[in-house]
C-alpha cells in the first residue's frame, strides 16, 4: 500500500461511516420484504424525493437518525430510478457548490491565522 492509499484509508476511517452504510443496507433489506422490488415501484408508483423530504422533516422534529438512513436510501433510489425529468450526473466544481451552511474547522483556523 502506497502512502497516498494510507492517507485515503485514514480519511475514510475518520470521515466516513461504514456503520451508517450498514444501516442503509439493513433498512433496504427490511423494506424489500415490506414493499417488494424497488425497480417495480420507482419512479412510476412512488416519489422518492417526496419520501426523502418527509423523512428529513421527521428527523428535524425528533432527531431519530433512522430517518436519516431513510433519507439516504431515498436519495439512492432517486439516483437509481430518477423521477426528475432532468436527472443526470455531472461532477460539480467547488465554485458551483453552494458550500457549507456555517464554517468548517479548516476554514476557521485559516481565518484565525490571517
Amino acid at each position: 500500500m502506497c502512502i497516498a492509499d494510507k492517507d485515503l484509508a485514514a480519511i475514510l476511517r475518520r470521515d466516513f461511516s461504514e456503520d451508517f452504510v450498514a444501516k442503509m443496507k439493513g433498512s433496504m433489506l427490511q423494506s424489500h420484504y415490506k414493499y417488494g422490488w424497488v425497480s417495480d415501484t420507482y419512479p412510476e408508483l412512488a416519489d422518492a424525493i417526496a419520501c426523502l423530504k418527509q423523512r428529513l422533516e421527521l428527523y428535524e422534529k425528533d432527531g431519530n437518525i433512522d430517518h436519516l438512513v431513510d433519507v439516504a436510501n431515498f436519495a439512492m433510489i432517486e439516483s437509481m430510478y430518477p423521477h426528475h425529468p432532468k436527472a443526470h450526473f455531472e461532477r460539480l466544481s467547488s465554485d458551483q457548490s453552494p458550500g457549507l451552511v456555517g464554517i468548517s474547522y479548516k476554514q476557521m483556523m485559516q481565518e484565525a491565522c490571517e
